[in-house]
């Protein structure tokens, strides 16, 4: 990784994004599992996968309430949140978790969204915050080459 030239203090809401880490800390991911959704598969190899490819994961395991992954995300202070849902109530949880992060600072975190999402409601979602919906076909290098593109860095 080469050294990136440090940049005045951003005025935005979150933190810039960076094809690569320049501090030494590890990108920390949160996978959570909200609502009553009994199928983690998915959610344990993209676990793995991200792991495997460097990041520091948190998994929450299943039937997480939005609060309760609220309370993990700044508990361990993440930079990136990750929802894995199939059970169809993404629209009304999402937000939730969002809104939630939100209002308790943290701001400055990427915040990604997987499973079975019809098209309809990407845009509802990325409209809500989401900055990025990953469908059934992704594959686990784009969700690692994103995350390290747009995961945002902090001091």
């Amino acid at each position: 990784m080469s050294p990136s030239s440090k940049s005045p203090p951003s005025t935005s809401s979150k933190a810039k994004p960076s094809s690569s880490l320049t501090s030494t800390k590890k990108i920390r991911v949160l996978v959570a599992k909200p609502g009553l959704d009994g199928h983690d598969r998915g959610a344990k190899v993209i676990a793995r996968a991200l792991r495997d490819a460097g990041f520091e994961v948190i998994y929450t395991g299943l039937h997480q309430t939005p609060e309760m992954i609220i309370t993990a995300a700044v508990q361990e202070d993440v930079h990136v949140v990750g929802i894995s849902i199939l059970s169809g109530a993404h629209n009304a949880l999402v937000p939730e978790v969002i809104e939630g992060l939100k209002k308790e600072g943290l701001t400055d975190v990427l915040f990604i969204v997987g499973g079975i999402i019809p098209n309809e409601d990407i845009d509802f979602l990325k409209g809500h915050g989401v900055d990025m919906v990953f469908t059934p076909g992704a594959s686990l290098q784009e969700v690692v080459n994103y995350i390290e593109k747009n995961a945002p860095v902090r001091e």
